[in-house]
């Protein structure tokens, strides 16, 4: 049981143990060192898995962010699924970090009473009038976006949700579209909608809508109250809503809220750099982004964003149609296994379920597949470095302080020990993570036990690959620190005498930082 007070308003370790998630502990008991899965998964929550039970089997099994998606639910049931969270973490000791997700100012098929399945060669209205979904007949849908009926041109290509259904305008009559359905699927409830020309985006006023809608300004505020860890904004365009977001977040919350960029917007492929470097993290939101852009420039953009979050340390996230065949089939088609395999080999920091798991027939399942899937390649990736001596991509030094630079080299120095050592693991002690996320950017080939007195800094942490957040208490001596750690880890079997660990430590001591790379040997 969590033993927690706040120092400063955040959380801090009060008790003389140490916390690690069930899941890792029984994986490093079970596997040992190397064999710890290393990419994070999140999880998209929904009515599929909002039950307390379903939550804590999804934690058990490898749950290491939950996603709430702000499209979906009301202020109620998304506060009703943080407590839940929230209890879970502190009766069972997770350390699953709660990511909101604002809808952004997308046009968006509105509320139905029912998912609808469309089929091939249907006819169906899209029109702009609230109430025609209501009075009319079941094939009338009426959607969020004022000017739709002006934008869309006869034979134009709707998208909806990502691809689930394609449709072709046929006729326009006032505020009406009429349609055909060529790619049959399930509509649901507030799928959003994108429309294409001649195999590009139409360009239209919806072009103009702003980043972050006056519902999103609601949902953050919300979000604030809730003290989350991670907001993710959608359809992102440029890296000049991130700043404004972080300064409103920095003006009205005392926690260090992560700003995730979502890249799923056509206008936002010439501004990736700039993104990347504004956020605090980045998620490839492939759906959206396949909507909007070529089919077939997806994996490059894909590729380029993962390498642009490596650089710059940012954890990178890889989203939607991972399973996608799993909303309705307990197994995942062998193509998407090996999708998964590749997002892996590329080395992001996550993968993420979306309707799989929220409205899909088997969550637990597909987070099963993700977890399986992600250990055997990661194991299977450090197996071919090593038979065939590949490098590691050279990273640039992105440091922007010398105080930064100092972390930044102290920790490429402690990967590179570790690898050419051979070591078990690398220890780091931190505050606030900052040591722990530069290690992760360097990808070591073992895993990164990231030791903190604060469960909030733990939390943030679990979005970072290959990091093991444990939970303890400080003292003032690192070197108290240091050798009461290997006392609480021995009595639980997590290492044993003889391991070889290299120990990164920055805690500062009477006023002074002091940093320092260890070579030790478990006594």
């Amino acid at each position: 049981m969590h033993q927690l007070t706040l120092v400063n308003g955040a959380p801090r370790a009060t008790d003389s143990e140490i916390e690690v998630d069930p899941v890792l502990e029984q994986e490093l008991s079970s596997n040992g060192f190397r064999s710890t899965r290393r990419t994070k998964l999140v999880v998209t929550i929904g009515p599929a898995c909002e039950s307390k039970e379903m939550l804590d089997m999804l934690a058990s099994n490898g749950m290491n962010v939950a996603r709430l998606n702000m499209s979906h639910g009301s202020h109620d049931w998304h506060r009703t699924i943080i407590d839940r969270i929230r209890s879970l973490n502190a009766e069972k000791g997770y350390s699953v970090a709660i990511m909101m997700d604002t809808q952004g100012s997308e046009v968006h098929i509105n509320e139905l009473a029912a998912p609808f399945k469309a089929e091939a060669g249907q006819e169906m209205v899209l029109t702009v009038r609230g109430d025609a979904a209501r009075s009319g007949p079941g094939n009338v849908f009426s959607v969020s976006y004022d000017a739709f009926a002006e934008d869309v041109q006869i034979g134009d290509e709707v998208v909806i949700d990502g691809g689930m259904v394609s449709l072709e305008v046929v006729s326009k009559a006032g505020p009406d579209v009429t349609c055909r359905v060529v790619d049959p699927g399930l509509l649901l409830s507030r799928a959003n909608l994108t429309f294409r020309r001649n195999g590009l985006p139409v360009r239209g006023k919806n072009a103009m809508l702003p980043v972050v809608s006056a519902k999103d300004w609601v949902d953050i505020d919300f979000a604030l109250t809730q003290d989350v860890d991670f907001i993710a904004v959608s359809f992102v365009k440029s890296a000049d809503v991130i700043k404004n977001l972080r300064s409103y977040v920095a003006a009205r919350s005392g926690r260090e809220i992560g700003i995730v960029a979502k890249i799923e917007s056509y206008d936002c492929i010439p501004n990736l750099a700039e993104i990347v470097e504004a956020s605090d993290g980045v998620m490839v939101a492939r759906g959206d982004l396949g909507a909007q852009i070529s089919l077939e420039d997806v994996p490059t953009v894909q590729k380029e964003v993962v390498l642009l979050c490596r650089r710059a340390g940012k954890p990178v996230i890889v989203a939607s149609h991972l399973l996608q065949s799993m909303h309705e089939l307990p197994t995942p088609t062998r193509a998407e296994v090996s999708d998964i395999a590749d997002v892996v080999r590329q080395r992001a920091d996550a993968l993420m379920l979306s309707g799989e798991s929220a409205a899909g027939l088997y969550p637990q399942k597909s987070l099963e597949v993700l977890r399986v899937v992600a250990a055997r390649i990661e194991g299977w990736t450090r197996d071919e470095a090593h038979r065939s001596q590949v490098a590691a991509p050279a990273l640039p030094r992105v440091g922007a302080t010398f105080d930064a630079r100092i972390g930044e080299e102290v920790c490429a120095s402690a990967v590179s020990v570790a690898n050419n050592l051979n070591a078990a693991a690398i220890f780091v002690f931190t505050r606030k993570g900052v040591n722990a996320s530069w290690l992760s950017r360097f990808r070591p080939d073992c895993p990164i036990f990231a030791f903190t007195d604060s469960q909030e800094v733990r939390q943030k942490l679990n979005l970072r690959w290959g990091v093991i957040p444990f939970l303890v208490r400080f003292e003032d001596d690192p070197e108290t620190n240091v050798t009461r750690t290997f006392e609480l880890l021995k009595r639980r079997s997590l290492i044993a005498q003889g391991d070889l660990v290299v120990l990164v430590s920055d805690i500062q001591r009477s006023g002074e930082q002091h940093r320092s790379v260890q070579v030790r040997h478990v006594q």
